[in-house]
């Protein structure tokens, strides 16, 4: 995973490209960007780019722990994508 800080433009692009039809969803990606928006890596913008693939039940079950990552797409079941699940769980 590169550990290299994702620029302003691609991390513009990014929350633009995380925005959801759940209000639930918004919130959590909202606070997720409040606090990690400046330490961002392109390795972990990589992985909250794929966990924007799925969809919004599917990611908001995953949020909660009502479903795993391996049961929702298998390929997502990976360490960067684990680490930035962390980091969207964790209160302000």
């Amino acid at each position: 995973m590169s550990e290299a800080l994702i620029d302003e433009r691609a991390l513009s692009k990014l929350q633009w490209r995380c925005r959801r039809g759940l209000l639930e969803n918004d919130l959590f990606i909202e606070r997720f960007f409040q606090r990690f928006s400046t330490t961002l890596t392109v390795g972990q913008a990589d992985a909250l780019g794929a966990l924007m693939d799925l969809s919004d039940n599917d990611l908001l079950d995953v949020h909660l722990a009502r479903k795993s990552l391996a049961q929702v797409d298998a390929q997502l079941d990976r360490a960067d994508v684990h680490e930035v699940l962390k980091m969207l769980r964790e209160p302000l």
